[in-house]
């Protein structure tokens, strides 16, 4: 086997261990929790600020764990479309500069350009959330232009991706317009970039135009009102997909922080809505007051049960038979099996005015094995449900 398919299947294996992992590790944010705006901003950016910096030519070895498709091709953000992907790429063709077309080679995109933060200045240069493997040439026409919504586009790439006049009120030049099934990461991208780099962000206004139409020169809240209408509306109508959350196990490993509107997505609204999470979109089904809860006191003395079958009817308590020894009986509307210590069991989706009748059983033993008690005066009661 050459070296290239060994390193390969190496970093398949890396991967595939890494999305296994737990999301996040436990008590990652505790300190975040039950704060808003400004605070909870300010206490993410002290758990995920100091990451390991990472070497800018082993950038592309890190795709490998960070980007890599099940297929083993490269996830360019910029040139995949969902289900009918143009072109792509392998991570045995070499990186370049740039390209004269589309589907010719790729190179890592900072999709918060370099100029925004002054140049090539570290940790920001290196940090693997916002860079990503892309085509070179759609690489080079996006430039340093801010993220936007191009309805009449000078150019569309192959993916579907456009740039042109931002049609998007607040901002009217040049914008790169990502398809929807990417609109969320780059959100969550951005997110992350004015938070992990809280201490910093307020000073990038200044550095280029198309930083100073997304920012307003803060650490809070960091962009125009413009585009945090926007980045807050991409990143509701795109959820956290099974790849971002994959991406961020492998950034994780390898820097040692996260990006925690990955990992809770109700974050951005915390500190950038109403100060309170995104209400949950659908109600719970069923609801009723339908329901009996029995309790009682375990049995006591030599040989206690092992477990009890309550047995229910709604035809009185002599249409409840007694269970057979060695036949065991399975959960179900009208039966339950409740293991010893537990002393109540809940009966549901019940007609509201019906008498309904119980008997419980004690029994040890399971299977062909088990044994019920069902000589003397059978524990009995009858409830109405509401």
């Amino acid at each position: 086997m050459k070296l290239r398919h060994i390193l390969v299947a190496c970093i398949l294996t890396v991967v595939l261990s890494l999305q296994g992992l737990t999301q996040p590790p436990q008590g990652y944010y505790s300190n975040a929790y039950g704060l808003s705006g400004e605070e909870l901003k300010t206490a993410l950016f002290n758990i995920i600020t100091g990451h390991t910096i990472v070497a800018y030519n082993t950038i592309p070895a890190h795709f490998e764990t960070t980007d890599l498709k099940p297929n083993g091709k490269i996830w360019d953000i910029y040139s995949d479309l969902p289900g009918n992907t143009p072109y792509e790429f392998d991570f045995t063709l070499s990186m370049c500069a740039s390209a004269s077309g589309e589907g010719i080679c790729y190179n890592r995109e900072h999709s918060w350009p370099r100029s925004w933060v002054g140049g090539d200045v570290s940790p920001m240069h290196t940090d693997l959330y916002h860079i990503y493997p892309v085509d070179a040439y759609v690489n080079l026409r996006r430039k340093n232009y801010p993220y936007g919504v191009v309805t009449l586009p000078a150019v569309t790439f192959q993916n579907g991706g456009k740039l042109g006049k931002n049609a998007t009120y607040g901002y009217a030049d040049t914008v790169y317009e990502p398809i929807d099934a990417y609109k969320g990461d780059l959100a969550r991208t951005f997110f992350y970039m004015v938070t992990r780099y809280e201490n910093l962000v307020a000073g990038w206004q200044g550095n280029t135009p198309e930083s100073d139409a997304i920012l307003d020169g803060t650490s809070f809240p960091a962009f125009e009102p413009w585009f945090l209408t926007l980045l807050i509306s991409w990143h509701e109508a795109d959820p956290v997909s099974e790849k971002e959350i994959n991406r961020n196990n492998a950034v994780y490993y390898i820097q040692g922080n996260r990006n925690p509107f990955i990992d809770e997505p109700g974050f951005v609204q915390l500190i950038w809505g109403d100060g309170f999470a995104p209400e949950p979109q659908n109600h719970v089904t069923f609801f009723s007051a339908q329901t009996i809860t029995l309790t009682w006191t375990d049995a006591a003395g030599p040989n206690p049960p092992e477990a009890y079958l309550v047995r229910m009817s709604d035809a009185g308590f002599e249409a409840i038979q007694h269970p057979v020894d060695g036949q065991f009986i399975a959960n179900d509307f009208w039966n339950k099996n409740v293991p010893y210590g537990i002393e109540s069991c809940t009966f549901g989706e019940l007609n509201p005015g019906t008498l309904y009748y119980f008997k419980i059983f004690s029994y040890r033993g399971s299977g062909s094995s088990i044994d019920y008690k069902t000589d003397g005066d059978i524990p009995r009661i009858s409830i109405r449900a509401k």
